[in-house]
């Protein structure tokens, strides 16, 4: 891979965690960060894939596991990436989850979600921001998704949380970006990643998971987690708050705003589409 000399200016020498990165989107993000030069704490529920990652990384890596919602875990993450090397510069809030379908989601399904998907960039962010505006700098990542800025059939959990994920970083961007704190949001659609592929399916209602996941992959190309690091780095270096993997996500949201009646009707009809595609 060829780098950016604009995009490796940015990273290098830098301290990064990145959490959900073992595996997916995240992964990939640890490892072109270290291609560019950043020292990268690979954070993941899976002590096996987070070791894993930052092995292949080399001395330019560590690893740490736990929750990502946890705010003694997220501590634990910002004190290894302390002492390995040195203050966070940039947190990837990336780690996420499926959820339930809809309203046969469980208060357990809708709380896991928003746990991961939402809580845990508010509670990374309160224990990161102060330290950044003593600094005078730091740069929050969410990785949220289209289903934020449109909407995804089959996982209410799943949109609501990824909703809110985005109005947290706009919040964030707002009030402190300012101050030397720069935020930016990530909204891709497709990623082939264990989520896309089996991550939207609850065991409890395997067709709407299943419509989840064809709503998706319907909607436009499927990119690799690589692609989608390359365009997020890209994103950051140029302090761009939102970074949209698939650019055409604009326009669908550029739809939805100047007639919002207009785009749920055509939602509507996408899903009945879906639901019986032989009509």
């Amino acid at each position: 891979m060829e780098l950016s000399g604009t995009v490796s200016d940015t990273f290098s020498g830098r301290t990064a965690v990145v959490t959900g990165g073992g595996s997916g989107i995240g992964a990939a993000l640890a490892r072109r960060l270290a291609d560019h030069g950043a020292k990268v704490v690979v954070a993941d529920l899976d002590p096996a894939t987070a070791g894993k990652v930052a092995a292949e990384i080399g001395d330019a890596a560590v690893s740490a596991a736990g929750d990502a919602a946890d705010p003694e875990v997220i501590q634990h993450l910002i004190d290894r990436a302390e002492s390995a090397f040195g203050p966070v510069d940039l947190y990837f809030a990336n780690a996420g989850i499926g959820g339930g379908a809809g309203l046969d989601s469980t208060d357990a399904q809708w709380a896991a979600a928003l746990e991961i998907n939402t809580l845990a960039h508010i509670r990374a962010a309160r224990l990161l921001v102060p330290g950044w505006l003593a600094r005078g700098g730091g740069h929050f990542v969410s990785t949220a998704s289209a289903a934020g800025l449109l909407t995804q059939l089959g996982s209410a959990p799943y949109s609501v949380s990824k909703h809110a994920a985005v109005g947290f970083a706009e919040w964030l961007s707002i009030t402190y970006g300012d101050q030397g704190v720069r935020v930016s949001c990530v909204c891709p659609m497709g990623v082939d990643t264990a989520l896309l592929r089996e991550g939207m399916i609850p065991p409890d209602n395997v067709e709407a998971g299943r419509l989840a996941i064809n709503a998706v992959k319907s909607a436009g190309a499927v990119l690799t987690p690589e692609e989608v690091a390359d365009t997020v780095l890209a994103g950051v270096a140029a302090g761009q708050f939102l970074i949209l993997p698939h650019p055409e996500v604009l326009t669908m949201y550029q739809h939805k705003g100047s007639d919002y009646d207009r785009w749920i009707r055509g939602m509507r009809r996408f899903q009945h589409a879906l639901e019986n595609p032989d009509s």
